[in-house]
């Protein structure tokens, strides 16, 4: 058995210790934290989630609800900590954070096989590594892996939204129920009449945000700030994170617009604002978000904030099996790899341990088909146009051969693939 680095302690990173441990190699896992902190993190534990309590959708007929059941195959410790952690979230997987974080932590200290080294990484060795750092990774590993990849590095902002008490919340107002009437009824939703409505976004569009610098301002499609979407136009919220539809108690005075909150932890006592990642001041979220119908006194214990997320140019500078092509005792996973969420993360760390594995022993790497949802990503992020690269959910638009009229036929045969190749990685 071999000796490997793993830089970095999150979803990607603890993935893919555990694999090799779990394989009897002797894993070195280097966290900066809490020696280090982040702008973001809150805590020294291991996979701590910082933009959402949510791992979205665990249906099959949703890309990431699919990857998510890949990984239960592939033994994801993601998934198994998720599992005894949930909180219900209707089709969604939402997870009580800190509960997550511990149970993760605390299975990656107890292995034999992995040594925890306090150490904030600014240069590689030779020995193998995989790098799973992710949007916060340091300037001097920036400037680092900058020296080994040329000027391609490439650096954007997400953003995450507040969390409020439960009890804070007018019940008087806002009330209990899921979109489509999907049984559980685990979202409490604030709704808007028209005017309440257009009253809110006149003053959003017009709030303070914190100033930014130029290279701040890329934002990821996918996870806009509040205050961005709705300055794309009055209406565009309500065609998105306000969207009312499937959610009227009375079908004959529907509201104008919706505001959902989700469950943050095991308890139940703090709850989220979906879609609500903002990079407005304090005591302009405070001030607008209490505009809100039903959230007039709201508590809030973390207010939204913005953070760096770095990523490099993968198909520029990564092969297939996630090496860099320059220097291929290194490995690249999760978001710094450029996907982009937290199972998508993860799922590359299982990867990246898989290859790591197959390296160490003398192999040729195997990756999993493209007609699975985590194959489909590794693809896209080693062969997409470097021009346009841009960070990548898992989505069906990049499932080889998928088709809306046989999605039952899709995903069947991307579980079938991943257990066909789990076997044949671990036999």
């Amino acid at each position: 058995m071999g000796k490997i680095n793993v830089v970095g302690a999150g979803l990607a990173g603890v993935e893919a210790a555990f694999y090799l441990a779990n394989k009897g190699h002797e894993v070195h896992l280097f966290e900066k934290r809490p020696q280090v902190m982040t702008p973001a993190h809150q805590s020294g534990l291991f996979a701590e989630l910082v933009c959402s309590n949510s791992l979205k959708s665990n249906r099959l007929d949703n890309a990431c609800g699919l990857l998510k059941e890949e990984m239960r195959i592939m033994n994801s410790l993601t998934m198994e900590a998720a599992a005894l952690s949930s909180v219900p979230s209707g089709n969604a997987l939402s997870v009580d954070r800190e509960l997550f974080a511990k149970i993760i932590t605390e299975k990656i200290r107890q292995n034999k096989h992995i040594l925890i080294v306090s150490e904030d990484v600014k240069t590689f060795s030779e020995e193998l590594t995989i790098v799973t750092t992710g949007p916060l990774t340091s300037d001097a590993l920036v400037d680092e892996l900058v020296t080994i990849i040329g000027p391609n590095a490439l650096s954007f902002y997400d953003a995450s939204a507040p969390i409020l008490t439960k009890e804070s919340i007018n019940f008087d107002v806002a009330y209990f129920k899921s979109r489509y009437e999907q049984g559980d009824n685990s979202y409490i939703n604030c709704p808007f009449n028209k005017d309440e409505y257009y009253q809110f976004i006149e003053q959003l569009v017009n709030a303070k945000t914190v100033v930014l610098h130029e290279f701040e301002s890329n934002y990821f499609e996918g996870c806009l700030p509040i205050e961005v979407l709705a300055k794309r136009g009055a209406d565009t919220l309500r065609y998105g994170p306000l969207k009312p539809k499937g959610l009227a108690l009375d079908r004959s005075n529907p509201p104008y617009a919706v505001a959902q909150l989700r469950q943050d932890n095991l308890i139940g006592s703090l709850y989220n604002i979906v879609g609500f990642q903002t990079n407005l001041a304090y005591s302009e979220q405070e001030r607008l978000f209490r505009m809100i119908p039903g959230l007039e006194k709201a508590e809030f214990l973390r207010f939204g904030l913005m953070h760096r997320n770095t990523y490099i140019n993968s198909p520029l500078v990564l092969d297939e099996n996630l090496t860099l092509k320059n220097k291929n005792n290194i490995i690249v996973a999760g978001q710094l790899s450029g996907v982009e969420g937290y199972v998508e993360s993860a799922a590359t760390g299982i990867i990246a341990g898989i290859v790591a594995h197959q390296i160490l022993n003398n192999k040729n790497s195997k990756l999993p088909p493209t007609s699975t949802m985590i194959g489909s990503l590794v693809r896209y992020i080693t062969k997409a146009n470097p021009e346009t690269f841009t960070p990548m959910n898992a989505n069906f638009g990049i499932l080889e051969n998928a088709n809306k009229r046989h999605r039952d036929i899709d995903i069947s045969n991307s579980l079938e693939a991943i257990k066909k190749y789990w076997e044949d990685v671990n036999e």
